[in-house]
């Protein structure tokens, strides 16, 4: 078992709802609980049901280099990608544009 959150934005109540059974929400659209690798795949696989136009983030404890490992689904300024083993995060254009300039 490890420790695993998952971030919701703009998800249908039914996948909230899903969500709660497995996981305690701590804010609005903030889940975390600790759940076996099983379990987890079990979450992801609801999620891809039932996320519609919404996003989601899945994070959990791991064995790697970083301690964790996380999956997106849906449309977001941030990405995902693989360097070197490490999985990091990288910022579109959209994102950038929309920070404050000096």
């Amino acid at each position: 078992m490890s420790m695993c959150v998952v971030v919701t934005e703009a998800v249908p109540p039914r996948l909230r709802g899903r969500l709660a059974v497995w996981l305690l929400e701590i804010r609005a659209g903030v889940y975390v609980g600790d759940v076996s690798r099983r379990i987890r795949e079990m979450i992801w696989f609801q999620v891809d049901k039932l996320a519609e136009q919404g996003n989601v983030v899945m994070a959990w404890a791991t064995n790697t280099e970083s301690g964790f490992d996380f999956v997106t689904y849906g449309e977001n300024a941030r990405m995902p990608v693989d360097l070197e083993g490490l999985r990091l995060v990288k910022f579109t254009s959209q994102e950038i544009d929309k920070k404050p300039k000096n």
